[in-house]
């Protein structure tokens, strides 16, 4: 049993810059969002200079030794970048026939080392957040977070009624089923659809009309969770603000809360069928 000796040390309530809540801490240090730090020190997962904290709002100074899973946490500075992608540009850190990349129009933005969450292909343009926090942007990649993204479409010639059905039941595409969360035609023209999902699959928006026979003349994601392309032109980035990036640590803490739900409620209902 490890004694709390070390809660008393630094007053929850210290003012000066050399000092920060512990919450904040283990976030900077990319392992979670604040939200899900205060339940690791609740649960007493966190150690300060050898002892046990379990202090909400526990203050620690810069010089202290703060461990989770007995690995030392080091703060760093995490940057989060919107950028509104441009065509003929690439989603990765470099390219061997030297494309044009995404981080080339971020150059100058931090000198920490960032990296675009998920990929959009080199004619697909639209809302990207790039970063150098891995634990959010984990969650935000991985399919069990059902992170939402909405891409206008502009296909070669008018969808069909009896496509748009099959779009809204579900396609089967080589990896999977593929169900979207919504669709509909813009302003009257068929040619020109809003499509919003959450699939982390690979090209998938465009595999899926491809499957249907459409040719796809221009995509673009106007929508990544709750950011919008609001006041951002083509080619330009913005940094995203505190309430913006609270808003993505909530969103991942709630839909992995509401999947794990989900999955309780499945195993519940399936062991009461087997027992009738």
């Amino acid at each position: 049993m490890h004694a709390n000796t070390s809660a008393t040390k630094h007053h929850p309530n210290t003012q000066s810059a050399n000092y920060i809540r512990l919450n904040k801490w283990i976030s900077n240090a990319g392992v979670c969002s604040r939200r899900e730090a205060d339940e690791l020190i609740q649960n007493g997962r966190i150690t300060v200079n050898g002892a046990l904290v379990t202090t909400l709002g526990y203050q620690v100074h810069s010089t202290d030794t703060v461990r989770y899973k007995n690995k030392v946490l080091t703060p760093k500075k995490n940057v989060y970048i919107l950028l509104n992608k441009c065509k003929n540009c690439i989603t990765t850190n470099s390219d061997p026939e030297n494309r044009k990349t995404v981080l080339d129009f971020v150059k100058g933005a931090c000198s920490e080392r960032i990296y675009p969450i998920g990929r959009l292909d080199r004619n697909t343009t639209g809302l990207l957040v790039l970063t150098n926090d891995g634990e959010l942007a984990h969650k935000l990649s991985h399919p069990s977070y059902e992170i939402k993204k909405l891409y206008q479409v502009t296909l070669a010639t008018g969808i069909t009624a009896k496509s748009l059905t099959a779009i809204e039941a579900g396609v089967q595409l080589e990896d999977g089923m593929v169900r979207v969360d919504n669709i509909s035609i813009v302003d009257g023209d068929p040619t020109k659809l809003g499509i919003m999902l959450h699939s982390g699959k690979n090209r998938v928006v465009r595999r899926l009309f491809e499957a249907l026979g459409y040719q796809i003349l221009a995509l673009d994601r106007v929508m990544y969770a709750d950011l919008t392309k609001k006041n951002l032109p083509r080619g330009k980035w913005r940094y995203l603000t505190q309430q913006e990036i609270y808003k993505l640590q909530q969103q991942v803490s709630a839909s992995r809360t509401g999947n794990k739900g989900k999955k309780r409620l499945l195993a519940a209902t399936h062991n009461k069928q087997n027992q009738h």
